[in-house]
């Protein structure tokens, strides 16, 4: 199995397409296989009024017939969308120092750091006293959350501390239940904090009873990993269909990812058939095959979990067989976490494991693999916006009349597609959140902006902004003092001319760069 050539774990599955001149190289596979997970309870609940996009009356063959267990079946126990565990950001992109404000199912929370109690907490994003977002607030000298319009003082539990307008004489305010914040469950798991999006005192110890997905390869040593979160102006369903469809990476990604050269080109990208099938469809997700490629599982409601097929590399660049010399499978993977934020807006947290070559991983700065898999999702970014504003405004109920998946290739979006209208409602359910309609589409550059739905959140890229911009005023300062030195130098004028020329040149290419990878990269497929 050719293994990836960048950081960038956002291709989808292989697919036998034409050699472009590219920077990455695309996996084999989009889907995973690994450990089968704990089976999982839910309850039941009354399905969204908004409206749906639901799957498939009668299914395409590729699917209907080899899995006829896919059938629609009114009985089907219901998907709980509030029965999970939901990722919220990896812990090294949160500061320890401030409150951090996030939204997950259309729920506002706020993560911070419980230096008494040594955990990540989150809370709703709203003091009890006049609802101000305890977010824009701080962490006091105390350990405790500050909110910053009147100061009330909230523990890791939610009690309120201190109430500075309620005289110490008089009644005991802090402690009545209405003081006290919304604590959602939270954890750290695979080094991301998780929550449970029910603040119901029931659930408070549901980590006993029900944990996040376990993914082996993020608790491997042997293993390298990067994670990279990404907020992206488009639904989570058309995130868990792209980064399920392998067959739109020679042409969405054309000149960025290198894929494998088919024997016959039918036109410059080398687009050819891709044979994906779904094994399995229940309430829980569904099982993906790619045949020599590799397994992919989609977890519901928001893991995508693939691996390739091991391979043995004996030394001498030869690929033997897997079962002969366990102990050296090379192994590689594809983990997304697709996070609901709010109707057109989801958050993607990624990894791409592997565990050979990780001296380079270790070698290269983690904004680096940054800069390579944000070109790859800027690439197909705006279209897949404005896709999903057609099949929105599209005047079918039916995802599948609105749309036309006739091949094979299609298989695991048809299969999702399937999932959320036979198990889930059909679409995400906001319990009232939302409304369900899409937000406008902003200006181009402002909907591709990297640095708010990415820079400020992460702490590699940010930090490496700020060195960058600091760079850059450094260099105009000393192009400055290079021509004030050459005025009044008698010797070696031009040379400090010069020396202010470069220090100005190189000033401007960093300004370039800057923007350019940390705040808007613009992709033009007319001219790729």
């Amino acid at each position: 199995m050719e293994g990836l050539r960048t950081s960038s774990g956002l291709s989808s599955t292989h697919m036998p397409t034409s050699r472009s001149k590219t920077h990455f190289t695309k996996h084999k596979f989009l889907n995973f296989q690994f450990n089968p997970l704990p089976n999982s309870t839910f309850s039941r609940k009354t399905p969204s009024k908004s409206k749906l996009f639901t799957a498939m009356p009668s299914s395409p063959s590729f699917v209907s017939k080899p899995e006829p267990e896919l059938e629609a079946d009114s009985r089907a126990e219901k998907f709980d969308w509030y029965a999970h565990w939901y990722p919220v950001m990896p812990v090294c992109d949160l500061d320890k120092r401030a409150p951090h404000a996030k939204k997950v199912m259309g729920l506002d929370i706020v993560v911070w750091w419980d230096k008494n109690g040594s955990s990540w907490r989150v809370f709703k994003d709203a003091c009890p006293h006049r609802l101000a977002p305890l977010s824009e607030g701080r962490i006091d000298q105390w350990g405790r959350l500050q909110c910053v319009y009147h100061g009330w003082c909230f523990n890791g539990s939610g009690n309120c501390n201190f109430i500075p307008q309620a005289p110490p004489d008089g009644p005991p305010v802090c402690t009545s239940k209405r003081a006290c914040a919304a604590v959602y469950p939270s954890t750290v798991h695979h080094d991301i904090v998780w929550f449970w999006p029910d603040t119901d005192p029931q659930y408070k110890d549901i980590i006993l009873k029900k944990q996040p997905p376990f993914i082996p390869e993020l608790d491997d040593p042997s293993y390298i990993k990067i994670s990279l979160s990404r907020d992206l102006p488009y639904g989570y369903e058309v995130m868990i269909e792209n980064l399920m469809d392998p067959a739109h990476v020679p042409y969405a990604h054309y000149g960025i990812m290198r894929t494998r050269e088919p024997k016959v080109k039918g036109d410059r990208e080398g687009g050819s058939p891709v044979e994906l099938s779904v094994k399995k469809l229940d309430r829980d997700g569904f099982v993906g095959d790619q045949g020599q490629f590799g397994i992919n599982k989609f977890i519901a409601p928001f893991s995508i979990y693939a691996h390739s097929n091991p391979v043995v590399d004996p030394g001498d660049g030869a690929i033997a067989d897997a079962e002969k010399q366990p102990s050296m499978q090379r192994r590689e993977g594809l983990i997304f976490f697709c996070v609901p934020v709010s109707p057109g807006n989801s958050r993607l947290i990624s990894f791409a494991p592997k565990n050979f070559n990780v001296w380079t991983t270790k070698v290269v700065p983690r904004f680096i693999h940054h800069l390579a898999i944000n070109k790859v999702l800027d690439s197909d970014l705006y279209l897949l916006h404005l896709e999903e504003r057609k099949i929105m405004e599209n005047e079918s109920s039916s995802w599948q009349k609105a749309c036309f998946v006739p091949t094979k290739s299609d298989a695991f979006v048809v299969g999702f597609r399937k999932w959320l209208n036979k198990y889930a409602g059909g679409q995400v359910d906001w319990r009232g959140n939302h409304g369900g309609a899409l937000p406008p589409t902003p200006p181009r550059e402002q909907l591709l902006d990297r640095y708010w739905s990415h820079v400020v959140n992460c702490s590699s890229c940010n930090s490496a902004f700020k060195g960058f911009s600091a760079l850059e005023v450094i260099l105009q300062f000393a192009s400055l003092a290079f021509i004030g030195i050459a005025g009044a130098a008698k010797h070696k004028a031009n040379t400090m001319v010069a020396m202010a020329v470069v220090c100005f040149a190189c000033s401007k290419w960093l300004n370039q760069f800057i923007y350019k990878n940390f705040h808007f990269h613009d992709y033009d497929h007319a001219f790729r």
